[in-house]
């Protein structure tokens, strides 16, 4: 019998493959095609160092149970691996074939080091042995010298040494450094020309094993397991025992190896044997490989090869504060709260400066924050700071196991703990992934509380690419929420009652179970009814359960995706009565947004939450009810969008295939959907 729900693995691959497909769309500047292919190996890596060291961990426990996709582990590996064989094969021949070619008609090329000019070569060669050279260790393996510990997503060259009777060696590998640029301009001034630091270092491989015959050499490439084991009912000290756990996962067990397709099949072999890799675990390219060094060349400084320029707009309740008063900003926010739309909106112009504002204003008591991922510099840390030094309360909720961000937020912990503020990590075994600032302001003879409850991490540099939406917010009544979740946070309760949030893992699931069984009742008994969401993930299989119930009932169910979604169009009814699209572009749709009719007393919510096992149950999570009928209309307008067909996006097809609509039933270009809100920003 068939599955009611697609894999979670497999729906990640159909996301990856569809930020591939925008590196064919000849809509998109060029520079930014490339860029999505970055993105796509970017992707590819942490994918394999979470999800796939996760499918093996089963398969060495020697587990076989089928997942609800009706996959036991082995034959779900076995498709991962051959799936991804044949994503980075087209993504090799598009590089190859497509954007190289049309790269070289704008003047930038990509040379091997023989077609480069005699000029161009002895100026390699001074930047090589200046610069490369110094830093190269060539390690060779032989009796004396063990095999080399290999870097997780390093990128390395594999030599093949001719053995001798004074030299038993058969192997050596030298690392390509990471923080040398991977494209090398040449001297041509007047051409945009590249060589890959990696051939020039092959080129110069003799240099390195003096008197030693190579045979020849290939590239290589190994990913670890990165996810890390934190037993904290173990732990006394859970930030020293992170940073043990760090160290550890830099040794993790190899879970992917990718090799030149020249590679000699008995040099592959013995390189399987030393990383104990089994020959599926090996992806093959056509050099290079590891194309996330993209980047630097789609950094380039060609306006007329990437997107338009696009700047952020501070929203229009706080366009005429003084910035010289601090109680400007705050008496903004008791005229009616305000729903920001970012990066059309600025993050800085009305968070940050939320925090900023607050940490200055002598009258602010008080601030509490969660912080789940931030940027190196962060302005809020910066403003957390300055009000701990200016002698206000100040709690910082860090989640220090922030996948990938573990290391950054274990230094911002240290540095807050070092200037008084109040830094807690949650609660034991849940993640606190909630998106909440809350200041505590006196004025007069009241306390006043000022909220912001968001869709995004608190980092303004995701935030101009990320789309995300958060509300600021003066009302009392979420104020005292907000107050009761940090103390939660911070220590300790069995009360979990709230008015207008939300809250996971308490409730969140039953409440959203509540909802639908209701527009479910609603339409059966003749009433509006219609459920809307548009999230980054939809995977728990209680929730989609429910949603298919939905739609065999007769309610109309549109769902907005931008990355994995297990639901199955497998019977008429669902069909009929659920839509599911996905937007991927310029931007990083990030916003999660719930709507439920409701008989006409429509619900929407917005939050940090996805439908997935993890934001329901094992994290700490917060959606808002919206209550002004001007915000519920901006949401309503996005969902129109994000679900019309006059915008380009992906349609999840009846036979649950991912289909992208580019162009009308009159064959004309539709219109990008982030561009429209662009558009319509600017004309605002």
């Amino acid at each position: 019998m068939a599955s009611n729900y697609q894999d979670r693995e497999l729906s990640w691959l159909d996301f990856d493959t569809r930020v591939l497909e925008l590196s064919a769309d000849p809509t998109i500047p060029l520079l930014e095609r490339l860029r999505f292919l970055a993105i796509f190996s970017s992707n590819l890596d942490e994918f394999f160092m979470v999800r796939v060291a996760s499918i093996k961990a089963k398969i060495e426990r020697g587990s076989t149970t089928i997942n609800s996709a009706g996959y036991a582990p082995k034959e779900l590996l076995d498709l991962v691996l051959k799936r991804t064989q044949v994503l980075v094969n087209i993504q090799a021949e598009r590089f190859r074939d497509e954007i190289v070619p049309e790269l070289r008609k704008e003047g930038i090329e990509f040379l091997k080091i023989s077609e480069v000019t005699d000029s161009e070569r002895e100026d390699l060669k001074n930047y090589y042995n200046n610069r490369i050279f110094p830093v190269l260790t060539p390690l060779v393996v032989d009796p004396s010298h063990p095999f080399p510990y290999i870097s997780g997503l390093s990128l390395n060259i594999g030599v093949n040494i001719e053995s001798s009777e004074d030299h038993d060696i058969s192997f050596a590998r030298v690392k390509v450094p990471s923080n040398l640029p991977r494209f090398i301009r040449t001297s041509d001034a007047n051409k945009i020309r590249f060589v890959l630091i990696d051939d020039l270092i092959a080129e110069h491989l003799p240099e390195l094993f003096p008197g030693v015959k190579l045979k020849d050499h290939f590239f290589f490439r190994v990913t670890r397991n990165q996810d890390l084991d934190l037993d904290e009912d173990e732990t006394e000290d859970i930030l020293e025992t992170m940073e043990k756990e760090l160290t550890r996962r830099r040794f993790g067990p190899p879970v992917r190896l990718e090799v030149d397709k020249v590679i000699h099949p008995e040099v592959l072999n013995e390189l399987m044997d030393e990383l104990q890799i089994e020959p599926h675990d090996v992806i093959k390219y056509d050099s290079p490989l590891d194309l996330r060094s993209l980047n630097q060349i789609a950094d380039l400084d060609l306006p007329h090869l990437k997107y338009k320029p696009f700047r952020s707009d501070t929203a229009p309740e706080l366009r005429d504060i003084d910035p010289a008063s601090t109680d400007s900003y705050f008496a903004a926010l008791r005229k009616g709260e305000i729903l920001l739309h970012h990066p059309y909106q600025s993050f800085t112009s009305s968070v940050v400066r939320l925090l900023e504002n607050a940490a200055q204003d002598p009258h602010v008591l008080a601030i509490k924050q969660t912080l789940y991922r931030t940027s190196g510099d962060s302005p809020i840390v910066e403003a957390l700071i300055e009000a701990a030094e200016a002698g206000k309360q100040v709690l910082a909720v860090i989640e220090i196991r922030a996948r990938f961000d573990e290391m950054a937020n274990v230094r911002w912990a240290r540095k807050l703990e070092e200037v008084g503020v109040h830094v807690v990590y949650g609660l034991m075994g849940l993640k606190t992934h909630a998106k909440l600032s809350l200041v505590v302001r006196e004025e007069g003879d009241v306390l006043r509380r000022y909220c912001h409850v968001g869709t995004g991490n608190y980092n303004p540099k995701t935030a101009r690419f990320y789309d995300d939406l958060g509300l600021l917010s003066a009302d009392p009544v979420l104020g005292e929420d907000l107050s009761r979740l940090f103390n939660e946070l911070s220590g300790h309760s069995t009360k979990h009652d709230y008015s207008r949030i939300l809250v996971a893992p308490h409730s969140l699931r039953k409440s959203l179970i509540m909802r639908i069984q209701r527009e479910i009742k609603n339409h059966l008994d003749g009433k509006p009814s219609w459920i809307r969401l548009k999230l980054n993930s939809l995977l728990d299989e209680e929730i989609i359960a429910n949603l298919y119930e939905a739609a065999e009932a007769g309610v109309k169910v549109e769902i907005i995706v931008r990355g994995i979604c297990s639901i199955q169009l497998n019977n008429q009814a669902r069909r009929e009565n659920i839509k599911v699209r996905s937007i991927l572009g310029r931007f990083l749709e990030h916003s999660r947004i719930y709507y439920f009719r409701n008989d006409g007393a429509e619900d929407y919510f917005i939050g940090s939450a996805d439908v997935m096992h993890r934001n329901l149950d094992r994290r700490v999570e917060a959606l808002v009810r919206i209550d002004s009928e001007k915000h519920k209309e901006k949401l309503k307008s996005i969902l129109d969008d994000s679900v019309s067909d006059v915008y380009s996006t992906w349609k999840l097809s009846e036979d649950n295939k991912w289909i992208r609509s580019t162009r009308s039933p009159e064959g004309e270009n539709l219109v990008n959907f982030q561009d429209h809100f662009i558009d319509k920003h600017n004309r605002s």
